[in-house]
């Protein structure tokens, strides 16, 4: 009895057969109906191969051909380029904020934290000493432009008071 040249596979090990190669591929509508223009004007057909958030929805998912699929992201590009579609559907969301989704509440109230007074003298010993300012014209005429000022309010003061 002549031996098998070929090893039988477990059909465990056998690849399982695609589903998807028996599908039929979903004919472009463009083509079905016979459609040699795509006008950017019609917003309700181009709104059919947009998704809920304003992106071009792909070839796959949309079942057109090449050459339809680029018309119709064209006509969308230049319908949003004119203000007849927009670039991204407003989508309502709530959203968590940092340190994972507490609010005030959650952590309760930080108590009283008394007046700034009571926190005593805050500690400037360990600042570097700052450097001496050099005078220039505008900080000479600024002191001067100061000194008129309050010369002028005593001056006043004094008549008011006699």
């Amino acid at each position: 009895m002549p031996r098998k040249n070929t090893p039988t596979i477990p059909k465990s090990r056998q690849p399982k057969p695609d589903p998807r190669r028996n599908q039929k591929k979903k004919p472009c509508s463009f083509c079905a109906h016979g459609t040699t223009f795509i006008d950017y004007k019609d917003i309700k057909s181009l709104g059919k191969y947009l998704s809920d958030r304003g992106k071009i929805r792909g070839r796959r998912v949309s079942g057109n051909c090449q050459q339809h699929q680029r018309d119709i992201t064209e006509a969308i590009k230049t319908a949003r380029e004119l203000a007849l579609l927009p670039y991204t559907q407003r989508t309502v969301t709530e959203r968590r904020s940092r340190g994972g989704g507490r609010d005030r509440d959650d952590r309760g109230d930080r108590g009283d934290r008394g007046d700034r007074g009571d926190r005593g003298p805050r500690d400037r010993d360990d600042r570097a000493p700052r450097a001496p300012r050099a005078e220039s014209d505008e900080s000479a005429t600024s002191i001067e432009s100061t000194e008129v000022a309050s010369d002028v309010t005593e001056a006043l003061t004094e008549v008011g008071a006699e």
